[in-house]
């Protein structure tokens, strides 16, 4: 197979796509071929699902706010200026234990990029 060959990554996303969660919110900032970049907010003591992804990696870089990461089995407190690297199929949470928003630049990497590749296996609001 020549790299013109080559399947292209699925992208499903357009800049200004987002939602309002029970946790916060997302944006999309900017997309291209195998990538997404969002902008999340999660809200004072809330926190997202716990989940992974089959087809994306994601890097986390904090702006404002504090919190807790969980990737696999390891715990640790970010803050502005943390970067956190979320391999393919790792299980991973984020939780807001500041008084003020956590806000971070999420980078979407990988063969597909969209809402669909979430397996949620605990959440707060039952989705």
């Amino acid at each position: 197979m020549s790299v013109s060959d080559k399947p292209r990554a699925a992208v499903r996303y357009a800049p200004g796509d987002g939602e309002t969660r029970p946790w916060g919110s997302w944006e999309v900032l900017a997309i291209g071929e195998g990538y997404a970049v969002k902008r999340i907010v999660v809200n004072p003591d809330q926190r997202l699902s716990l989940q992974y992804h089959h087809h994306r990696s994601e890097r986390w870089t904090i702006v404002a706010g504090t919190g807790e990461v969980q990737v696999d089995e390891e715990l640790f407190v970010v803050q502005r200026g943390d970067h956190v690297h979320i391999p393919i199929l790792a299980r991973h949470r984020l939780r807001n234990h500041g008084d003020e928003p956590l806000v971070l630049v999420e980078v979407q990497m990988g063969e597909v990029v969209d809402e669909a590749d979430i397996v949620r296996l605990s959440d707060d609001y039952g989705r």
